[in-house]
């Protein structure tokens, strides 16, 4: 009897473990998951595909979420499977990678950091810093219209659409808008 108690007190506490407050972002069965729902056209077929690879795939990708990269993101801060990073070539010419974490992106030319746009969640600005110098480039505002903000301090409402991007073209052709110093 007391064999048995200490078996299901033991699994009791390993069951716990998965229901603590400290769980990850679970970005590997997420992807999973948008994948198998937007894999067709059709629902009925995504979800006859799904009634199939779930119990596999969808076990496998959920353990290694909560076992491996769960645990990754905590003593880290940063789940392997949500960073991304990108080879960009500039107008320069140079090669430019671009690396997008939870603040925003950073770009750097393979030897030092060259700029960062962060976002920040208060104002719902975008900002870039360069060279030590933290600059708004652009906000959402509250009716739906963006603030965008020129090199020279000057700033313009436009709509958040192509007619108010064509906007923010135009004058930052006149104004020595933003450029990768």
């Amino acid at each position: 009897m007391k064999k048995h108690m200490f078996k299901v007190a033991a699994l009791l506490l390993a069951g716990s473990m998965l229901t603590t407050s400290c769980i990850g972002s679970f970005s590997l069965f997420n992807r999973y998951e948008k994948w198998q729902c937007n894999m067709t056209n059709s629902k009925i077929v995504n979800g006859i595909v799904g009634f199939i690879l779930q119990p596999i795939a969808g076990t496998i990708c959920l353990f290694v979420d909560a076992v491996v990269l769960n645990t990754i993101e905590f003593w880290s801060g940063q789940n392997p499977m949500s960073a991304s990073t990108q080879t960009v070539r500039g107008n320069d010419g140079k090669l430019y990678t671009v690396k997008a974490s939870k603040k925003g992106y950073e770009i750097s030319d393979g030897t030092q950091t060259v700029a960062q746009f962060i976002h920040d969640p208060q104002t719902d600005a975008w900002l870039l810093e360069q060279n030590g110098e933290t600059t708004e480039i652009f906000r959402y505002n509250a009716d739906g219209t963006i603030r965008a903000t020129m090199r020279s301090g000057h700033a313009i409402t436009v709509t958040n659409d192509a007619a108010g991007l064509a906007v923010v073209r135009e004058v930052s052709a006149y104004d020595n808008c933003y450029a990768l110093n």
